[in-house]
């Protein structure tokens, strides 16, 4: 398999919630530990993880994870979510083939996933295949990864526009892996959902982390 990395979106200023996403609590540990544990297990190489409010805070929290998670800081966070995709994307760009998307709100996602994407991408690739993605449940979900070919076309994106437009303008090239689990989708976007994800953890056996 080509190098793969992945790209943890963490900049935004969590409006919703009304407390910082990344940095909130969940089973003991600041929620955008997940995706960057899930990321690391899974073998994805350089993991950049996407920052601009609060940096400081974000950088200080990732410190556990030594050279193993790269910061990119992006200034321009309040424009919206394309500029973090942007920043994420020209971080690891000219070392990768292929880069997974992750949420950092989205903490249920196993490795079980990113292998599975993998996979198929692996399969896929000679026969034009360029984008995977998850659906759990029947719901579109992250992390997304996009083959190195469409990286330009995440210069284009402007403003609070995410991948979506990318995938409208490649569904001939996209593939999407179902998963059963509607929970690994859920995300942190709001208290309620956070209490769910709790809820849900607390449920499971075996500790709180994923993979």
């Amino acid at each position: 398999m080509s190098r793969v990395g992945a790209v943890i979106l963490a900049a935004g200023l969590s409006t919703r919630m009304g407390r910082f996403k990344p940095l909130v609590p969940l089973a003991g540990k600041p929620l955008f530990h997940y995706a960057a544990e899930t990321a690391l297990k899974a073998g994805l190489s350089p993991v950049v993880l996407v920052g601009g409010h609060r940096i400081r805070e974000l950088a200080a929290s990732a410190a556990p994870f030594g050279a193993r998670i790269e910061i990119a800081e992006n200034p321009a966070y309040r424009t919206g979510m394309a500029s973090s995709l942007r920043t994420g994307i020209a971080a690891l760009a000219d070392r990768t083939e292929a880069a997974f998307v992750f949420l950092a709100d989205q903490p249920l996602v196993p490795r079980a996933v990113v292998d599975a994407l993998l996979r198929e991408y692996g399969r896929g690739r000679g026969e034009g295949v360029r984008i995977v993605r998850p659906a759990y449940a029947g719901a579109p979900g992250h992390p997304v990864l996009f083959d190195a070919g469409l990286y330009a076309a995440f210069a284009a994106l402007g403003g609070d526009e995410g991948g979506k437009s990318i995938l409208a303008r490649h569904r001939s090239a996209l593939r999407v892996v179902p998963f059963a689990d509607a929970a690994w989708g859920l995300d942190a976007d709001t208290p309620e959902g956070l209490a769910e994800l709790e809820a849900r953890l607390a449920r499971e056996e075996g500790g709180p982390g994923p993979g």
